[in-house]
């Protein structure tokens, strides 16, 4: 995950290649890197550091770094170095600029900046002085101290401003949350294991001041084990902000299993994480913002509807299809989402889906095929027949759930919503397979989306809909398949069988106690001990 990065550049200022910079930047930083972390004079670390690397003849290149001095040298330099690295990834050749850490802040410049430079205008002396012999006047250190605390002021005042001027019209800010110890675990803990993981590390008051201190007006939905904002930080960029509950033990769990399994996962149609914060209670992720919403707030909706034409909803299938593909077979992990339903589909701008909510996620090895788990969790109307009776889980698993999924989409009906057909209990999938058996499969397409559709298509995408929700999970294709036989019109499907939950009597095949239609998280247990057990096999 890239670190946070300021360009501060409109068009460059002087042509030299890209070799030159990046070698001078290089020598510089190791320079003022050494000198923040080394002792100036006995023990003290000086936890800043300020130079010039000359860059051809005439120009030099004006670095200074810094650390907040809560933090071991080793811990300083450690920081210093991640923000190197992120630069060497993303930002190679980059004239002028800022990274920043939490605890750390690097800036380069081909202008002096901050008072730190005693000359302005002489290049710098290669090769670098002796360490020891090259101190900074005291009166520069004041003026850096100074400028930087009345920076960081100055910026917590505009934030401030322009969340009041923005919200003025609006509900006064709900007072700061309490934050009470979590559980039993120093809250460190969780911090510790995902430091590592790649993501950016957030500040809470740089998510505070974006969301206006998590005002109503800013919220965009509420979950059981989180509630969602949205924010603007001060460089403009509009988020999503996920909070999870303080009362939610679970969630605990999954706040940790996304920020280390998503900051390894970057597709056009998977939601992208910008970062976290842990601090004390809170648990955040920041996501990109995704202007449309959830696809069931559209598809469910009986005006909204609408807005969703034939056209718009086969692009949603296919681009599902593709996210899909990168999470079972494309990306360096191989996952099984173990949620994918409507409300976890976010549309972009134009529509496009971004496959979301990775709490429930699994990442399997590389020649696994299934697992199994003593604690079934998912949404009720989307989770396949060996998943609900015995906690068997795969990449079918999610095959079945997009098998609904393409069939709520075309239908605009949930899975869940019931209906007495013949004086039996039917659900979506159940009605599918009656309609199949009469030929009369068009009579699934939503009313809302009018004439304007090919039935070829249509039919095309309701008959992978129901290969896809085949009781046995070897009968269902997989996402390859199914990517190829959206694509490829010429590839012959097969006959489809009853599908899983097929009603035939009236009666639910699901987990006794398991409430018919509820849409809500669930979690049960399948076997006494509770335990999760993995089963290896052959690819």
């Amino acid at each position: 995950m890239e670190a946070v990065i300021q360009s501060l550049e409109a068009e460059p200022v002087i042509q030299v290649t890209l070799t030159d910079f990046d070698n001078a930047w290089e020598a510089l930083m190791r320079r003022v890197i050494a000198e923040a972390t080394s002792s100036s004079s006995g023990s003290n670390t000086m936890y800043y550091g300020a130079d010039r690397q000359q860059l051809g003849t005439s120009r030099s290149i004006y670095g200074f770094v810094q650390c907040s001095k809560d933090i071991s040298p080793s811990k300083c330099e450690q920081c210093l170095r991640k923000n190197v690295d992120d630069y060497r990834s993303c930002c190679s050749g980059r004239q002028r600029g800022i990274t920043e850490r939490p605890s750390c802040f690097m800036r380069w410049d081909l202008d002096p900046f901050f008072g730190v430079f005693e000359d302005n205008t002489a290049p710098a002396p290669t090769p670098p002085p002796e360490k020891g012999n090259r101190k900074i006047p005291i009166g520069v250190v004041v003026g850096i101290t100074g400028v930087l605390t009345f920076v960081i002021s100055m910026l917590l005042s505009l934030g401030v401003a322009l969340c009041i001027r923005r919200k003025a019209h609006q509900e006064n800010g709900n007072e700061r949350r309490s934050r009470t110890t979590y559980g039993t675990a120093p809250p460190d803990i969780v911090a510790d294991d995902i430091t590592t993981s790649g993501s950016y590390q957030f500040d809470f008051r740089e998510i505070e001041a974006a969301t206006c201190n998590f005002q109503k007006s800013n919220k965009l939905g509420h979950l059981v084990k989180f509630t969602r904002h949205n924010g603007t930080f001060q460089n403009g960029t509009e988020v999503a902000v996920k909070r999870l509950s303080t009362n939610s033990g679970q969630g605990e769990q999954e706040f940790k299993n996304e920020v280390l399994l998503v900051a390894k996962l970057q597709h056009r149609n998977l939601v992208r994480l910008l970062g976290f914060s842990v601090e004390g209670a809170e648990r955040i992720l920041v996501y990109e913002f995704v202007p449309n919403k959830s696809l069931n707030y559209f598809l469910f909706d009986p005006v909204k509807r609408s807005q969703l034409d034939w056209r718009k909803r086969y692009n949603i299938i296919t681009g599902i299809t593709r996210g899909m593909l990168y999470l079972h077979q494309d990306s360096r992990l191989t996952v099984v989402h173990r949620d994918l339903k409507a409300s976890n589909i976010l549309l972009d701008v134009d529509m496009n889906p971004k496959i979301a909510d990775f709490g429930l996620a699994r990442n399997f090895r590389m020649n696994q095929t299934e697992a199994n788990t003593g604690r079934v969790v998912g949404t009720v109307g989307y989770m396949p027949p060996e998943y609900v009776a015995n906690g068997q889980f795969s990449m079918k698993s999610d095959v079945y759930s997009f098998g609904v999924l393409i069939l709520e989409i075309i239908g605009g009906k949930k899975n869940s919503s019931f209906h007495k057909i013949d004086g039996s209990l039917r659900n979506l999938v159940t009605y599918v397979w009656r309609l199949w058996n009469n030929e009369s499969l068009l009579e699934l397409v939503d009313p809302a989306v009018g004439e304007n559709y090919d039935k070829h298509e249509v039919t095309r995408c309701i008959h992978i809909g129901l290969l896809c929700v085949q009781e046995n999970p070897a009968d269902r294709p997989t996402m390859s398949t199914i990517f190829q036989m959206l694509t490829n019109t010429s590839i012959t499907l097969h006959v489809p069988q009853p599908p899983g939950f097929f009603f035939r009597d009236g009666a639910s095949p699901l987990a006794e106690g398991l409430t018919i239609g509820q849409s809500s998280i669930m979690s049960f247990a399948c076997s006494v001990d509770d335990a999760s057990i993995t089963s290896v096999n052959p690819r």
